[in-house]
């Protein structure tokens, strides 16, 4: 699709239409490896405009075509706005301004984001980030990366806080547990009676879980989701990078599951996720493209402050169909009036 005006920046942070009169789209770029890392290590910035485009593209890899992102949010003045999680892959791929990415067979361990203000279609925004941390577990080079997407007007849209595996081979890994101990364990298992809701109320009590968020990622999701209209190689588009990683077949990127998540919760909060949220996720363990998963969650804690705000916090958790096995685990919160 074209872009609207002749000088507005192009949506990607690599323009495929370079290959027309480049060879190598990454030229100059650092190999992926622990070793070249630098920290503090700037990454971006970059501009990008949420077009129609992108909010329609994130609906096709997410399967996500929410009203709110197609039609108007009444919200928040009637415009358009983004999917929660729509800016998070650009946030992660940061990495990419300085590294070679069809050269990065990572594993993306941990996701966290702050949900400040909604995005608005149209609207340019600014990504940039620093890989702040580096350190080596259990043989596995982890880099820490803290990035933040600012409105056109200043404001703070997402921050985000993302651990990598900055190459590894997956297939070997995988299944091993998340980067760190979890701060509270998952278990993703609730009372035969516990009560299902779809979205808080006023007697949304502990113990209440969530009606699951049912996806089956394909194939063409995926690739898209993981940059393929960017001539980017990786084991979420390219079997044979999957291969040579251990895989059997493609996996479903981190991030494409965290935007499920994110899903879920702003169906759960409403306008308030886009604006109150908080969501962390790891990811324990590969889901592959076509294997039904669903996302789901449990209320652990409500309380009031002075103000008359709730605050609720769940933990949440995504389960592959073929075995039950969760793949991701993680906590959420959202203050609501």
């Amino acid at each position: 699709m074209s872009q609207s005006t002749a000088d507005a920046p192009w949506r990607d942070l690599t323009d495929p239409r370079r290959a027309a009169t480049v060879e190598d789209l990454e030229a100059g770029l650092k190999e992926p490896v622990f070793e070249n890392l630098e920290i503090p290590e700037q990454l971006g910035p970059v501009t990008i405009t949420v077009d129609d485009h992108k909010i329609k593209r994130f609906s096709f890899t997410q399967d996500d075509y929410g009203p709110w992102y197609l039609q108007g949010c009444p919200n928040f003045g009637g415009a358009r706005i983004g999917q929660p999680a729509l800016l998070g892959n650009d946030l992660v791929q940061l990495f990419t301004t300085r590294y070679r990415a069809s050269k990065t067979v990572g594993f993306h361990t941990e996701e966290q984001m702050w949900f400040d203000s909604p995005v608005k279609i149209g609207e340019r925004v600014t990504l940039s980030g620093t890989y702040v941390e580096a350190y080596e577990r259990r043989g596995q080079g982890y880099v820490v990366m803290e990035a933040q997407a600012v409105g056109e007007d200043g404001r703070s849209i997402v921050r985000h806080r993302g651990v990598e595996i900055l190459r590894t081979v997956p297939g070997l890994i995988a299944g091993r547990g998340a980067s760190e101990t979890p701060e509270r364990r998952v278990t993703g298992e609730v009372p035969a009676d516990a009560r299902p809701i779809e979205a808080v109320a006023a007697d949304t009590c502990v113990g209440d879980v969530l009606a699951p968020l049912k996806k089956t990622f394909t194939a063409e999701q995926t690739a898209v989701f993981s940059r393929i209209g960017e001539f980017v190689r990786n084991t979420h588009n390219d079997l044979q990078i999957a291969r040579e990683a251990k895989l059997p077949t493609l996996i479903v990127q981190g991030q494409q599951q965290y935007g499920a998540a994110a899903e879920l919760m702003a169906r759960v909060f409403g306008a308030a996720w886009f604006t109150q949220g908080w969501l962390k996720m790891k990811f324990i363990k590969p889901l592959q493209i076509f294997d039904p998963v669903e996302f789901s969650g449990v209320v652990t804690s409500v309380t009031k402050d002075p103000e008359g705000w709730r605050l609720i916090e769940l933990e949440v958790w995504a389960r592959r169909a073929s075995d039950g096995k969760l793949t991701a685990v993680g906590w959420a919160s959202c203050r609501v009036d």
